[in-house]
């Protein structure tokens, strides 16, 4: 059984920075391309930053390109987010997939955290 936790939200003014954390447990994340995903109050969820299976490639929203960078460890998915803005704010959840390509398409992630809250003020 797949278990992702996130950690590391709270609440920032704009301009500062977070660091999320996810531990997984049940697989080895080398096998899995993973991403952060973040849904807004009345929005849909929508992809931030992901990684290709091997940590062969990155890909980020054009939202957070040169200010977010994803990163991994052997049972760590991680989410570095400098320069905030309250757009940013939302429920950011990590989640891990096994399809035979990388996608942004939250459909294809069959494995999920719980999500952890991230607010900046302005």
């Amino acid at each position: 059984q797949v278990q992702l936790v996130e950690s590391g939200g709270g609440l920032v003014q704009a301009g500062g920075s977070l660091t999320l954390s996810c531990a997984a447990s049940g697989r080895t994340l080398s096998d899995y391309a993973m991403a952060w995903f973040r849904q807004a109050p009345g929005k849909e969820r929508e992809f931030v930053a992901g990684m290709t299976r091997r940590a062969t490639g990155t890909y980020y929203s054009d939202s957070v390109k040169g200010r977010f960078t994803i990163s991994r460890d052997n049972a760590k998915i991680m989410l570095q987010m400098n320069s905030l803005k309250p757009e940013d704010t939302a429920v950011y959840y990590c989640a891990i997939s096994n399809y035979y390509i990388f996608t942004t398409t939250p459909s294809r992630y069959p494995y999920w955290g719980q999500g952890t809250q991230v607010s900046v003020s302005s």
